[in-house]
């Protein structure tokens, strides 16, 4: 992690296994930092008085749904918004139990650090080691192993360093040390020792308190270079105007996925080839010189280019061959198991294609990490498969492009995403 402030945005998640106190440590965050309405404030005191409890029970902030609040556990994602005097957060709450695993890769896929919570009178469980490989898969770049309810074993060193000792030592069989900055710190979510402030409890840690370090995380996209990726979504041709300058506008309009575009900048539209430079940038009624990762923007060119919606513009220097074959991680969240007879439609970007499943090479038991032979998935199943695509798609692998590296999987009979898939 950087060692200097950061005012953008930084999406993060929290996942382990069922009460690790994950809903109790994002209350904890909010109440902290004055982030709670008085109302809602009042709302969830109320609910803990009807329940005998002597505190404010904090993680009702996060467990929204009756059915959550009835039995005491998160079932779907939750998310949340906070700020602090020098930058955004939005925080994504995932369940702990294994039959949500799906709902977890929903939050992975667009958080920049990962809080794995540990009770610290369980140690590391299955569902920890589920959930980091589930980090790893999604390419979550920092994280953050808080070793919770530290209060219950009288705040003992030795016990969070024999924690430590194991994620380590898992991690590295994984290969996410070597691949991921991971943290350790020691805490308690429910008397908020080393979130926001630093008590007097834990005096032999001299680490950052979990704000601290969630200050200094570098957001999405700023920690290396990026190849330039604008898939269009739409062809903007306003022919109905009554201004004649209009008559031969023709933008091409979109987010930009990652990288940055400026006004000159020799492109390529893929997958036909066509090259041009860009005449001018907009962004509504503003004129840009230049645009970057996550504006969504209409790019004008210099030539008449027959360009549709799911093509995509790179730059000339970074094009990338168009292919008709992908190999990918797939998470299948369907209760209808995959088929290898079926049709299905992979959603990449802008971009569909119909779809026929190859091969499954194996599929992953996140418990113990073992590679097993199967024939087809059911909800909840990671495997290893390849993909025949009826047209061509741009992709980069996930690990360099989290945005162009991704897809869905869509079943063509009922329109229901079935499946999320992270290119190799």
């Amino acid at each position: 992690m950087t060692t200097q402030h950061n005012d953008s945005l930084l999406r993060f998640m929290t996942c382990g296994s069922v009460d690790d106190g994950k809903s109790t440590l994002i209350g904890r965050l909010l109440y902290d930092t004055k982030t709670i309405l008085a109302d809602t404030l009042t709302q969830i005191s109320n609910t803990s008085k009807k329940r005998g409890m002597e505190a404010v029970d904090l993680s009702l902030l996060t467990d929204g749904l009756q059915a959550e609040r009835e039995q005491g556990i998160t079932i779907d994602v939750a998310y949340r918004y906070f700020s602090t005097g020098t930058r955004k957060y939005i925080i994504a709450d995932a369940p702990g139990h294994e039959q949500y695993t799906r709902n977890m890769v929903t939050a992975a896929s667009t958080a920049n650090l990962a809080i794995i919570l540990i009770d610290a009178r369980r140690g590391v469980l299955t569902q920890t080691r589920r959930h980091s490989y589930l980090a790893h898969l999604v390419g979550i770049p920092h994280i953050v192993v808080a070793v919770n309810k530290m209060d219950l074993v009288n705040y003992d060193q030795a016990t969070f360093d024999k924690i430590c000792a194991d994620y380590t030592a898992f991690a590295t069989e994984l290969g996410l040390a070597a691949a991921r900055d991971i943290r350790f710190i020691p805490m308690s979510a429910l008397n908020g020792d080393m979130l926001v402030d630093r008590l007097d409890n834990m005096s032999w840690y001299q680490g950052e308190t979990l704000l601290e370090m969630l200050e200094k995380a570098p957001a999405a996209h700023t920690e290396q270079s990026e190849a330039f990726r604008f898939p269009v979504q739409f062809v903007c041709r306003p022919h109905a105007s009554d201004n004649p300058e209009l008559h031969d506008f023709r933008g091409f309009m979109g987010r930009i996925e990652s990288g940055e575009i400026a006004v000159g900048d020799a492109v390529t539209v893929l997958p036909n080839g066509y090259t041009s430079k860009v005449k001018a940038i907009q962004l509504g009624a503003e004129q840009l010189q230049s645009a970057s990762t996550e504006q969504s923007v209409t790019l004008l060119l210099e030539d008449e280019i027959d360009t549709s919606r799911g093509d995509m513009i790179v730059k000339s220097t970074e094009t990338i061959e168009p292919v008709k074959q992908v190999e990918a991680f797939v998470c299948w969240l369907s209760e209808t198991p995959m088929s290898t007879a079926r049709t299905y439609i992979v959603r990449h970007t802008t971009r569909e294609s119909k779809a026929k499943v190859g091969a499954i090479s194996y599929k992953v038991d996140v418990n113990t990490l073992e590679q097993q032979a199967t024939t087809e998935l059911k909800m909840n199943d990671i495997a290893r498969i390849s993909f025949k695509l009826a047209q061509p798609l741009m992709i980069d692998s996930y690990k360099n492009n989290r945005a162009t590296g991704a897809f869905i999987i869509i079943d063509e009979s009922t329109n229901n995403t079935v499946g999320a898939g992270m290119i190799v």
